[in-house]
């Protein structure tokens, strides 16, 4: 096992490296200046932006500040943020963690509601249940985030004020109170993320599950006497389960991707509200570093992905 997740991490470097150097270019060869505003401030000399631009290296070829910024990331050093005047990988690590509350929430979320509904429906096919979750799957798919958020918003917190709509970090409540503050406000973004993946995951478990149950040896479990929730739970389901795996793996890029949605529709001071402003911002340093975490973090994923693959089907070798 410790060789195989050796060998995974590996392979992932040369991904990570190709990454960063595609994102590395097309940053710097946008367009965009962050000392544009000091540059035009009459206040400012001109041999104060000039000093600035030289210390950062902002005039330097493309290939040799792409090197200097793979040897500082080598280093542990991220950057210097060039609007919140703070390293970026404490910024980064200040918001992170609430982006991985609101994501892992609303996966589990996901997988709670996507899980049993789609083996009841594949058990019972075509029938009213079956119909209803379809439909009501295809509606989730098809409605955006930015869209159901906005709707949450107007149902729950303008029309029945039962839930805040902005997501905050200072929080006066202390013990319980505060406990319950926190579940309160996330529950809209995870309801947003959540249902959003569940519709999806829905499908894909369903049609899994079809395809298991109607193998020889889940009729053989049949015929043998097992009870049918044994032979779904224990036979059918866990075989089923090995796509639904690689789902949730390739989804992750779509996920970061609803949540940087959902952060700003929420005001949520994550990462992915934390990239929005500083694109606007012409913050490269940080925009650099948050898009390579999600690179990282997808990664990762993937390969926990593979490692639950030799633990839902043992055929699967880890040499």
């Amino acid at each position: 096992m410790r060789q195989y997740i050796l060998r995974r991490l590996l392979i992932a470097v040369p991904s990570l490296l190709g990454i960063s150097l595609v994102l590395f270019t097309v940053l710097a060869l946008a367009p965009g200046d962050p000392f544009a505003e000091l540059v035009t401030n009459p206040n400012v000399p001109p041999e104060v932006a000039a000093a600035l631009r030289a210390k950062f290296g902002l005039d330097d070829p493309v290939s040799v500040r792409y090197l200097r910024w793979l040897a500082a990331m080598a280093q542990g050093d991220w950057g210097f943020s060039f609007v919140s005047r703070m390293d970026v990988d404490t910024l980064i690590l200040q918001r992170l963690p609430t982006t991985l509350y609101v994501i892992g929430s609303a996966q589990v979320l996901a997988l709670l509601i996507a899980i049993p509904v789609g083996v009841f429906a594949a058990t019972r096919p075509y029938s009213i249940f079956d119909q209803i979750a379809n439909t009501l799957a295809f509606i989730g798919f098809s409605l955006p985030t930015f869209f159901t958020g906005l709707l949450f918003i107007l149902v729950f917190s303008i029309t029945l004020d039962w839930l805040p709509f902005v997501y905050t970090t200072d929080i006066k409540a202390t013990g319980i109170r505060w406990v319950i503050e926190q579940v309160r406000q996330a529950i809209m973004p995870v309801m947003v993320l959540g249902l959003f993946q569940a519709a999806s995951m829905t499908r894909f478990v369903r049609s899994a599950m079809l395809d298991v149950i109607r193998l020889d040896y889940v009729t053989t479990a049949r015929a043998k006497g097992l009870g049918q929730p044994r032979v779904i739970v224990k036979h059918a389901m866990r075989n089923a389960m090995i796509p639904v795996v690689t789902l949730v793996a390739l989804q992750m890029p779509a996920v970061f991707g609803g949540a940087i949605v959902t952060e700003q529709i929420f005001r949520i001071p994550g990462i992915g509200s934390l990239l929005i402003s500083s694109i606007l911002s012409n913050d490269t340093p940080v925009v650099m570093a948050v898009t390579f975490v999600f690179a990282c973090l997808v990664v990762l994923f993937n390969l926990i992905a593979d490692i639950l693959y030799g633990w839902l089907d043992p055929r699967i070798s880890f040499r």
